[in-house]
């Protein structure tokens, strides 16, 4: 009889400051005819031949001839906390497939969702399974940007995370987890997991794997895996825009000896906390950054407004840089998405073709830092009508589907913005390509994202400017109203202290 193995997407990450609603429907969404509730052959039609971990698991089972079950795949843009009936709707649907019996559990999930009431999503979600199955073995692959409890370690037999940022590795981080895990079901030997959380928030503008401070740590992990020094072996920078206790730097390492991998845990944490002044991000003047911007004579420069981003649970309809940019006579700018149904509607309404004069983005308050919104009246002409659908085709998420909801290209002469009816973070070059823009012809692209954009947009950058504008994906972390952080808490306690367990 062929072995039954459950596999299994369950993503968010949760900005607990963030004013976007995450109902139900929002997991389901974003992705092209995705359907209410998405599970079965629907969920292997669009995710099968993708770069992410679900694709991954796919693969390892079938090599294995084994029955693939999948329950469901859900994955919301990043937003505000779930509400529980939505998150134990989603649960039952994994909880209850594993509960009828199987081999072998694999889950793609984020590892920084927050539901209502539930400060850890993902160990709950484990708590859950193990309470139906208590020894069945279960893989989980996972976000870069996790903060995880005790709780999902209790429960989770092997642990594997992204390396990159932007996340072009995803499909790697699945087939590292898949591995280890039949590795252990064919050899009977249980892995041990050792895991070490940091008392520090680190700036996620510092945090890529690809330049330092993360550099040393990542590598030193990635040559522990590959050396077979130990199974596996993985560094979370950590999602710090959540409001929880677990949030910070957390380093994993799996192995089938305790001691190895408790040494390889404790080595890459210590590396970590050596470094944490250089995780502190230190931001400028919106005014300045695009000053800097207009002083470069190569092109494209891609202007990153990294405060009030999708891939962070930001609204994306802040216009201050926009508004700065107007003033400081700047043109040939491509940008957006920004999100704004409501513009998008009335201009539908006008056609393409139409000059028209009006009010765009500011639709969203922001009550966590005190701010409202503020619209940007802009006159132009419709360039574009489209229904905002196409796939990627960059490194991050390849071949995945994307819905933007129905999206305008507003051509205001020294810019052509693009708006949609959703919210996307730009790490495809699709956004701009699907509705007729060439972004490699443009003096400026700017683009709401912090790291992500990276993946579609540095090759063809000749010049990246980070802009800080302002959000509830800021840097500024002494403006954020955190109350359930565990303290003392580096850089917003400088005499946090660490030192290993072991």
């Amino acid at each position: 009889m062929s072995e039954r193995i459950v596999i299994a997407a369950l993503r968010h990450e949760t900005n607990t400051f963030s004013p976007v609603a995450t109902p139900l429907g929002a997991f389901f969404s974003r992705f092209a005819d995705a359907g209410d509730m998405l599970s079965g052959a629907k969920a292997l039609r669009l995710f099968e031949k993708t770069s992410v971990p679900f694709a991954a698991f796919v693969k390892a089972a079938r090599v294995r001839n084994a029955e693939i079950i999948v329950p469901l795949y859900a994955n919301a843009n990043p937003s505000a906390p779930t509400d529980k009936a939505a998150f134990d709707a989603m649960s039952e649907a994994i909880v209850s497939a594993i509960a009828e019996g199987c081999d072998a559990v694999l889950l793609d999930l984020h590892g920084a969702m927050v539901a209502e009431g539930i400060d850890d999503a993902e160990g709950e979600l484990l708590s859950r399974i193990r309470q139906v199955a208590p020894d069945v073995p279960v893989a989980v692959a996972l976000d870069f940007h996790s903060n995880l409890s005790d709780n999902f370690f209790a429960a989770a037999d092997v642990v594997t995370g992204y390396r990159t940022y932007p996340h072009v590795d995803t499909y790697e981080t699945g087939a590292r987890a898949a591995h280890s895990l039949f590795r252990w079901i064919d050899s009977g030997t249980k892995p041990y997991v050792a895991y070490r959380r940091l008392p520090m928030l680190t700036h996620m503008n510092c945090q890529s794997p690809a330049r330092e401070p993360m550099k040393t740590v990542m590598d030193r992990a990635i040559n522990a895996e590959a050396s077979g020094e130990v199974s596996n072996a993985s560094v979370f920078g950590g999602f710090p825009l959540a409001d929880v206790p677990d949030a910070g730097l957390l380093v994993v390492v799996v192995d089938d000896e305790a001691d190895k991998a408790s040494a390889v845990a404790d080595e890459l944490a210590s590396l970590a906390w050596e470094r944490r002044e250089a995780f502190v991000y230190r931001s400028e003047p919106i005014a300045q950054s695009i000053a800097n911007a207009k002083a470069l004579t190569e092109h494209p420069v891609v202007l990153a407004e990294h405060g009030n981003n999708c891939g962070a649970g930001g609204s994306v309809d802040t216009m201050a840089v926009y508004e700065e940019l107007i003033r400081q006579d700047l043109d040939g700018i491509i940008g957006g998405p920004v999100c704004d149904p409501q513009a998008v509607a009335k201009l539908i309404e006008s056609g393409v073709g139409t000059s028209v004069s009006i009010e765009v983005g500011g639709k969203t308050d922001l009550p966590a830092i005190g701010q409202l919104g503020k619209p940007l009246k802009l006159e132009g002409r419709i360039r574009c009508i489209t229904d905002g659908r196409f796939t990627v085709t960059g490194p991050m998420f390849t071949g995945v589907q994307i819905h933007m909801g129905r999206t305008v290209v507003l051509d205001t002469g020294p810019m052509s913005l693009v708006i949609s009816e959703g919210r996307v973070e730009p790490f495809d070059v699709g956004v701009f390509t699907h509705c007729g823009l060439d972004p490699t012809r443009a003096k400026y692209v700017v683009l709401h994202s912090r790291q992500h954009f990276r993946a579609g947009f540095e090759p063809i950058a000749s010049h990246i400017v980070l802009v800080s504008g302002p959000g509830v994906c800021t840097s500024d972390y002494d403006s954020l109203p955190f109350e359930r952080l565990t303290r003392p808490i580096y850089p917003l306690d400088e005499h946090a202290t660490w030192s290993s367990p072991s």
